[in-house]
């Protein structure tokens, strides 16, 4: 008994074109959820002077220096690496605000000054885990999408 696949050449065609489609699509769908995320850690950090909570974003790569990343998604190729953050040179404190600091006596120039406990005031990983389900629908949802289009192509 053999097998043999018909239309091999154009099968072969449509499978070559899914990972351009799919890394767009999925491109498209981790922007989106990485927007949502941030929009949610916007809302929910405390502002006095806005700093911090100007410094929240994503970006495509690294994270800017000093920046407290929340997380970061890679592909195997290492060309869907995006990156959501919060901090940076001038928003420093990002980590104290959201895990928040013990009491402690100071030392050096202020040796002796007793420094008061900051509450924790979550607002970075709070933000992924409540959006974490829809953003893995999201893209799996993007990639199916992606390989009906492929499979649908003449």
């Amino acid at each position: 008994m053999t097998a043999s696949i018909r239309n091999l050449k154009r099968l072969q065609k449509k499978l070559d074109k899914l990972p351009v489609i799919a890394k767009q699509r999925i491109r498209e769908a981790m922007e989106e959820a990485a927007s949502e995320i941030v929009a949610l850690a916007k809302s929910l950090v405390p502002v006095d002077s806005g700093e911090l909570r100007d410094s929240i974003g994503w970006t495509w790569g690294r994270a800017p220096k000093g920046a407290m990343t929340l997380g970061k998604v890679q592909s195997i190729g290492g060309d869907l690496t995006i990156t959501i953050y919060a901090g940076n040179s001038e928003a420093f404190y990002a980590r104290w605000v959201e895990f928040g600091t013990a009491a402690h006596t100071a030392g050096g120039k202020f040796a002796g000054a007793t420094i008061p406990a900051i509450p924790a005031s979550p607002y970075f990983y709070v933000s992924f885990r409540a959006l974490r389900k829809r953003v893995k629908g999201k893209i799996t949802r993007a990639t199916r999408k992606a390989a009906r289009e492929v499979a649908a192509a003449q």
